[in-house]
């Protein structure tokens, strides 16, 4: 559902056009002394903003599909993960190895170290004076599970036990899952950051002050007070029109 400030610009545009249409109705006896109020100029400023809501359109699309490209991917994350642990544990390897591979797996699937205290057992705790501080291991951000996964991927490839026969649980395969997870998730962040950029430039248009949408269909219809007359039936065509500027 598009959110209140993004059907707000959408209403400007829909406004604008529809007093431009008023415009050219009234033929040569609109003729303002203002440049950007001249019907020519209106028009070419409804194109341009027009022009900002596709863009913005379109990069909110590319961003969706960039978000939902990323969830598919990371979607059997979490089960590879476990299967490739339980690969790791069957192997020979030190303890010292297998508690590095533990701490990095907890991490991925959003475990703590220890199980969580309980309420009972805060209180017990606070009895005795002492704090029941507990770290959350969980990092399960993208960035954060890219990065986690980078590392596994590392220790993996310097394990010289860890070689299973199943091809997606070889290091190649999880390096080339690794390689893709990452760009996902750079899809996501460049998709973001064009849709931001998109929505400054169209709030420029339409909020602006002066030459923005907003101000100049407000003196548009001044303009049009001015020469009808504010009870003519001229300026009610116009005067219910409603233009807002939505990020100021």
């Amino acid at each position: 559902m598009a959110s209140t400030s993004e059907t707000g610009y959408a209403k400007n545009v829909a406004n604008l056009e529809t007093l431009i249409t008023f415009v050219t109705a009234f033929g040569a006896t609109y003729n303002p002394s203002k440049d950007t109020l001249k019907l020519s100029a209106l028009q070419t400023l409804l194109s341009d903003a027009k022009a900002s809501l596709n863009t913005v359109n379109v990069a909110f699309s590319a961003r969706s599909n960039a978000v939902a490209a990323r969830e598919s991917a990371f979607e059997p994350f979490p089960k590879l993960v476990t299967r490739v642990n339980n690969a790791l544990k069957a192997t020979d390897t030190t303890s010292q190895v297998d508690d590095s591979a533990k701490t990095i797996v907890r991490k991925l699937q959003g475990t703590r170290a220890s199980a969580k205290l309980t309420e009972e057992e805060k209180k017990a705790l606070a009895a005795e004076g002492k704090e029941a501080n507990q770290i959350s291991n969980s990092q399960m951000g993208y960035d954060d599970q890219v990065e986690n996964f980078d590392k596994f991927v590392s220790l993996l490839s310097s394990i010289p036990q860890y070689a299973p026969n199943e091809e997606e649980l070889k290091v190649t395969s999880l390096s080339a899952l690794r390689d893709s997870l990452r760009a996902k998730n750079t899809d996501v962040i460049t998709a973001e950051v064009q849709l931001s950029n998109a929505r400054i430039a169209r709030n420029d248009i339409q909020d602006r002050p002066l030459t923005g949408l907003v101000d100049i269909a407000f003196d548009t219809k001044v303009y049009i007070k001015s020469v009808f007359g504010a009870s003519s039936p001229q300026y009610k065509q116009v005067s219910k029109l409603e233009f807002k500027k939505i990020n100021s």
